[in-house]
């Protein structure tokens, strides 16, 4: 687990102001055939920039995540292991804070969507409604390359709030 109070004031404080213009917090869909369903669901925080050592410092002091490259020169990383994202990411967002209300306002649904997650309520149909719910919003709405419509067509039986893994199935 991150150490926050480790972490010089003046790069936590760099990092949130880099983050709150450069990052975003995302609750993503993603079709899975090796899963019951056929959603995994991930809560993330994604950073792009054409300079990799920014995003590697960003990575050393969040102690989590992973860089790759993107294209056209550009570095994408993201953190969306939802242990890292408790222990690492709302620590230290916590400690250092944004400016901006609209990040604030992202980051708070952010950590409401990671307790409903940690509470396993992104299981079942209901879970998976709530956290619809909560992305509305967040970022403005954005860009979704799946309905909602869509997501909660996976379930079977609208009434069911039987709770599904979300493990490859054998």
């Amino acid at each position: 687990m991150l150490s926050v109070s480790d972490i010089p004031e003046p790069l936590g404080y760099y990092f949130a102001g880099f983050v709150d213009g450069e990052g975003s917090f995302n609750l993503s869909f993603r079709k899975r055939n090796d899963y019951k369903l056929p959603w995994k669901v991930s809560l993330c925080l994604n950073v792009s920039q054409k300079d990799r050592s920014i995003l590697a410092l960003l990575q050393t002091q969040l102690d989590c995540g992973t860089i790759r490259y993107k294209s056209d020169d550009v570095w994408f990383f993201e953190v969306n292991n939802l242990t890292a994202i408790r222990d690492n990411v709302i620590p230290f967002f916590d400690r250092f804070g944004f400016l901006s209300a609209k990040k604030k306002r992202d980051f708070a649904i952010f950590k409401r969507m990671a307790e409903l997650m940690l509470a396993g309520r992104h299981l079942n149909r209901e879970g998976i409604n709530a956290l619809l719910v909560l992305r509305r919003e967040m970022n403005d709405g954005g860009k979704r390359k799946y309905t909602e419509s869509e997501i909660l067509a996976a379930f079977p039986n609208p009434e069911s709030s039987e709770t599904i893994r979300q493990t490859p199935v054998p």
